[in-house]
């Protein structure tokens, strides 16, 4: 009975090819080098983009911000006061009617309070964010945006 086992035949290509399985080092290197180079052309267009819609963000809000204000003055023929501040547009605040959506008034997309002043130095009113460095000031994504210079975030 030994003679009539059936043997698999072996054939020098079938060894050959279950001893290279997988990838050898030089290639793991040149996918690694050419990930890396992709990586470094994309990745500043990315994070440009998320700087440009972070203010693109801030721009929606301070335009809500504004209309919610100018609802607010309808109803009681005035802006509230700088101590008031943008609390005033919730509801429950003095009266109960509310000119915003939700129970706090919206941050900055950097996590920042928006700050408001009536009567303002630049418009009747002014809102603005101190952009993504918190600071008064700054160029370009750390730029303040406020109603009176959005026109220059485009």
């Amino acid at each position: 009975m030994n003679g009539n086992r059936l043997k698999q035949p072996t054939s020098p290509l079938i060894q050959t090819r279950r001893s290279e399985t997988g990838f050898t080092l030089i290639e793991i290197m040149v996918v690694v080098v050419i990930i890396g180079m992709l990586a470094t052309m994309i990745l500043p267009r990315v994070l440009g983009r998320l700087d440009q819609s972070q203010q693109i963000a801030a721009k929606a809000d301070i335009n809500q911000l504004s209309t919610a204000l100018k609802f607010y003055k309808l109803d009681k023929a005035k802006y509230p006061s700088s101590s008031d501040g943008l609390n005033a547009l919730l509801a429950g605040a003095r009266d109960g009617k509310g000119y915003l959506d939700g129970t706090e008034v919206p941050k900055d997309p950097w996590g920042n309070d928006y700050l408001y002043q009536y009567p303002g130095q630049h418009l009747e009113f002014d809102i603005w964010s101190l952009g993504a460095d918190g600071q008064a000031g700054g160029a370009e994504i750390n730029a303040d945006i406020g109603n009176w210079n959005m026109d220059q975030f485009k």
